[in-house]
């Protein structure tokens, strides 16, 4: 994709759509109005006829107006003027987006990052223009058979600026924007594959893949054996039921020199069905996401390269899955995790927690400047939150801030949750150092209390995704989050952000 920046009257381009808005009380985006003026008020009278609607997500296609160049304009609603910020200038993108989408439409002009979005610069507008675009267009046909659709053969994509001091911003924002959009839609792709192709295995080629060709990014796999000998009993109960392999992917991205990195530790658990706590038989195909943990740390991975940024990351996950067989961990069995500590699995369906620690643990010999774990990870997290806010928790409040922030600013938000001793108490156990659950009430602190007795000396956060890691009915898919959200902590971190 080529992108390009103008700051040229939207009426004068010979693009093949351009994008403009309308607020409530029939008033014009910057781009709109001179659209109207140019056409002799063509789209004053649209909106007088009520052919024209401001709610935002409503788009109409318009085709030959008279004194404009464009083949087409796209008019989306941008509801009242004081209530335009970033979440509703991304709906109106994306209404516009779709509604040219199966069209011949080649190069797309938008005005919208004229207007003036609440918390929002030229780098914002054009990045969330861009992470949006590529969002919208998004679709997952890898399993289909027979002919497939051909999608919309957009290859120029612009964005209007006031002045041309802005340029650099807003081209700097298509360029991450472009970076993250192609992160989300490799978490999108590896969680929406089914099980039994996105296997640990298939994860670790994907990784191994990734580091072809990149000086700056090196992929190793552990295997079983060798977590084994590390001491993974935590981690290799899990797996134990299964005739799976289970992988230990570490992909290292240097940029920074001898820069301490930041570890993100992703959740792969590419199939669980509960293990001998056997989960419910309905909606269990969705379980093929509940390695969106390790999709997610991966994606972020893929962008992180893409953009070269000067900092050192890691990325660690410990994939398996998780089956009922003979072999299989019993509730009441008491595993040793790599840290020492022994664990009473009181229920086999807690198992996200029991390949994490050991991940945690691992992860120490890289001296991390900063370690994120990222994982769906309980099912209380989306009675707590629903499927909107990632939860944040974290033994430091300077990194619980700054991953909150950068949910803000990425359109990817968050919500800070406690720990604290009073929940970790839920968690003793009369026969093991402490039990994998503790009882019903706030599960998804008690989980984030349990990988925290992991962490002692590190600045550590846990995100829980268990909520918005992927959609349910009928738009069932990943939805790529917290790529976004990471990419920005890391943007941030590293000083790339204009």
């Amino acid at each position: 994709m080529e992108y390009f920046t103008t700051t040229s009257k939207a009426s004068r381009r010979a693009a093949d759509c351009i994008i403009v808005g309308i607020y409530a009380r029939n008033k014009l985006s910057t781009g709109a109005a001179d659209i109207d003026s140019a056409s002799k008020g063509h789209l004053t009278a649209l909106m007088k006829s009520g052919d024209l609607s401001s709610a935002p997500g409503r788009c109409k296609i318009l085709t030959a107006v008279p004194g404009v160049r464009s083949k087409r304009i796209a008019v989306v609603g941008l509801g009242k003027t004081s209530k335009l910020d970033g979440t509703v200038f991304k709906k109106a993108v994306a209404a516009a987006i779709h509604a040219l989408d199966g069209s011949k439409t080649r190069q797309v002009l938008n005005t919208l990052t004229l207007e003036a979005v609440s918390g929002c610069d030229p780098y914002y507008l054009a990045r969330h223009s861009v992470e949006t675009m590529g969002d919208t267009l998004y679709r997952f046909t890898e399993m289909k058979s027979g002919r497939k659709k051909k999608p919309m053969p957009l290859s120029r994509y612009g964005h209007s600026i006031a002045k041309r001091g802005d340029a650099a911003k807003a081209a700097r924002g298509a360029e991450h924007g472009d970076a993250i959009a192609d992160g989300v839609r490799l978490a999108k792709d590896l969680g929406n594959l089914p099980a039994n192709v996105c296997t640990p295995s298939y994860l670790a080629r994907v990784a191994k893949k990734m580091a072809t060709g990149n000086g700056k990014l090196t992929t190793k796999i552990l295997n079983e054996a060798e977590m084994k000998r590390l001491g993974m009993g935590s981690l290799l109960s899990v797996t134990a039921g299964t005739a799976e392999p289970a992988k230990l992917i570490v992909m290292q991205y240097k940029g920074a020199g001898s820069d301490k990195p930041v570890v993100l530790v992703g959740k792969g658990v590419t199939f669980d069905t509960g293990g001998i706590s056997l989960k419910p038989g309905p909606a269990m195909d969705e379980m093929k996401y509940d390695m969106c943990g390790a999709a997610g740390v991966i994606g972020t991975m893929a962008a992180i390269a893409k953009m070269k940024l000067p900092i050192n990351v890691n990325v660690v996950v410990p994939a398996v899955e998780n089956m009922p067989g003979s072999t299989a961990t019993k509730p009441g069995d008491i595993v040793k995790s790599m840290s020492g500590q022994t664990i009473e699995v009181l229920n086999t369906d807690a198992e996200g927690r029991l390949i994490l620690c050991d991940a945690l643990t691992y992860s120490r010999r890289f001296k991390p400047a900063a370690i994120i774990d990222v994982a769906t990870l309980t099912g209380a997290c989306v009675i707590a939150l629903g499927a909107h806010r990632t939860a944040i928790m974290s033994n430091s409040d300077k990194l619980r801030e700054e991953i909150f922030a950068a949910g803000d600013a990425a359109e990817d938000r968050g919500w800070p949750m406690p720990l604290g001793d009073e929940y970790s108490a839920q968690l003793k156990s009369n026969f093991a150092d402490m039990a994998n659950i503790g009882g019903p009430g706030g599960g998804a602190v008690t989980a984030g209390c349990f990988l925290g007795k992991f962490t002692d000396g590190m600045d550590w956060a846990h995100l829980d995704i268990a909520g918005t890691a992927w959609k349910s009915g009928a738009k069932k898919g990943g939805s790529g989050r917290p790529v976004p959200m990471l990419s920005q902590v890391l943007l941030a971190r590293c000083g790339a952000l204009p």
